[in-house]
């Protein structure tokens, strides 16, 4: 038998990196609104990841309608 233990890594994580489960949540489900640089360091060491494995830039649906040409 297979037993998920996905939340006790992210518990581990959250004990790693010095936040909160309620905050790695917010993260994991992508209603985070900022993250300090302090904390996603921390998670990139604590991961051994880059930046860029946790985080990706997708347009939300005012930059698609406005165009990113308006914009430069």
């Amino acid at each position: 038998m297979i037993v998920i233990n996905v939340d006790v890594m992210l518990a581990k994580l959250s004990e790693r990196v010095g936040i909160t489960m309620a905050n790695i949540s917010i993260l994991k489900n992508g209603k985070a609104k900022a993250i300090k640089i302090d904390t996603l360091n921390k998670i990139c060491a604590a991961l051994d990841c880059q930046p860029g494995d946790i985080l990706e830039w997708r347009p939300d649906g005012a930059e698609v309608q406005e165009g990113l040409q308006d914009v430069w």
